[in-house]
């Protein structure tokens, strides 16, 4: 018995040693595989991400560096001692300021230009006049083949999607600049919401311990300027609030928090088609909250969005295989999988930072001694562990191969929950780390999103 604890014991110690060295293994291979072997991996410029080299400095650098070393000195330590309420509005803060440092490097073109690329939902949405017609042609228009097909974010995905920013314009934050605020600020609630499950699950001294990787790493590169960051933020509620119906002592509270929790999975189902993968982590809040209760009613209130979808002309279950036919017709059938199902790795350890593979790593090395994890430990092991199988499965698929520095935003806050699990030392140099990392990507790399 002494044996075996003293092996495991070696094992929690190198697991993030193994995790970091995955992680920073996979950034180069990644990039130099393809022009040593001759091979075409349809990505442009900078496999494995969509970016363009292109070192630079702008009106956003010298604030993001202040920032960086402010919080690499003083952000463990203040998530540690702040007031809860305090915690919640620094972490949104500084992600805010954060996202909005590192895409003014480009100048404040570097919120609002790539949501008015002509791929993108914005376009679109300002030429709808009637979005239940909309619906009732939304799937005639997604192949490569039909008259006026689809832009490529709007056929790649739902018609939940276009109708946010349907209703930004509709609003009056239908150009750019105001459209990506919109998708900056809501994608940077996404911490606030985790941090919020964290606790309600009794872990608050591990959700403090996250904190500082939550509101700050370098997804933030990706969270401001993609329509995908807005798309995590509503996952995150979702799963939020799933956790509160989980938890929640009446029943008529626990039925409020289910159907809240349903309605914002649900409009994730009609937001992304790789969203419904969000069901493993759901699982996961529900079976840490012990209260299998609320699945019913939320599964019941997400049918109901999707559901409502349909009524007004858009199917998921017929668009699903018709978009599926749509990726493979494209670039995708061109992208070959012996390269994607790894250099998709090697791109989400762009965009969460390599220090992910470490948390990843240390939460499957606890989780072999689970008996001896105190609760809060069990809480951030099994949500890492489901983000990690969430995204194991989201790569198998073979649809996802390429643009997940974006495409898995969704997944990356729930990696992160994993950071808890390493050690002061650890946390301490790898938060400075992560934020040096992101600096050197966004000055150097010009992304596509």
């Amino acid at each position: 018995m002494r044996e075996q604890q003293t092996a495991r014991g070696r094992l929690e110690t190198l697991a993030p040693w193994i995790g970091l060295g995955v992680s920073l293994a996979l950034i180069p291979l990644a990039i130099i595989v393809p022009p040593l072997l001759g091979q075409d991996v349809n990505v442009r410029w900078f496999p494995p991400l969509h970016a363009e080299w292109m070192p630079r400095l702008g009106p956003g650098t010298l604030p993001a560096v202040l920032l960086a070393i402010a919080a690499s000195v003083w952000g463990g330590p203040l998530a540690r001692r702040l007031p809860w309420g305090g915690l919640l509005a620094t972490a949104y803060a500084a992600g805010v300021a954060w996202m909005v440092a590192l895409a003014t490097v480009d100048g404040w073109e570097g919120i609002g230009s790539i949501l008015e690329h002509r791929y993108e939902y914005l376009g679109t949405a300002r030429e709808v006049t009637d979005f239940g017609a909309t619906l009732r042609e939304y799937v005639s228009r997604i192949p490569l083949d039909s008259e006026d097909n689809w832009p490529v974010h709007i056929a790649g995905h739902p018609p939940g999607a276009l109708l946010f920013f349907v209703v930004l314009v509709r609003l009056g934050l239908g150009g750019g600049l105001a459209a990506g605020f919109v998708v900056l600020l809501v994608g940077a609630s996404a911490a606030v919401a985790v941090l919020l499950l964290l606790r309600r699950l009794g872990a608050e001294d591990a959700a403090r311990r996250a904190a500082p990787f939550l509101a700050m790493g370098p997804a933030a590169i990706w969270f401001a300027v993609s329509a995908d960051g807005m798309f995590a933020a509503v996952a995150a509620w979702g799963l939020c609030t799933l956790g509160f119906a989980a938890t929640a002592r009446r029943p008529g509270t626990m039925a409020a928090w289910s159907v809240l929790a349903g309605l914002l999975l649900g409009y994730c189902v009609m937001m992304s088609y790789g969203l419904p993968l969000l069901g493993i982590l759901a699982l996961a809040v529900l079976a840490l909250g012990r209260d299998w209760r609320p699945l019913p009613i939320a599964a019941v209130a997400a049918l109901a969005v999707v559901l409502a979808f349909a009524a007004f002309g858009f199917a998921w279950w017929e668009a699903f295989p018709v978009l599926v036919e749509r990726y493979w017709d494209g670039v995708a059938s061109r992208r070959q999988f012996t390269y994607w199902v790894w250099g998709n790795l090697a791109a989400l350890s762009f965009s969460a930072g390599p220090l992910a593979g470490a948390a990843v790593a240390t939460a499957g090395a606890r989780g072999l001694s689970w008996r001896a994890q105190a609760r809060p430990e069990r809480v951030v092991i099994v949500l890492a562990l489901a983000a990690a199988l969430t995204i194991v499965a989201a790569d198998l698929s073979q649809m996802s191969k390429a643009e997940v520095e974006r495409i898995w935003l969704p997944f990356v806050p729930w990696l992160l929950v994993g950071t808890a699990l390493l050690t002061a030392r650890w946390r301490r140099w790898g938060f400075a780390g992560q934020l040096a990392f992101a600096l050197v990507v966004q000055h150097l790399l010009l992304t596509s999103w």
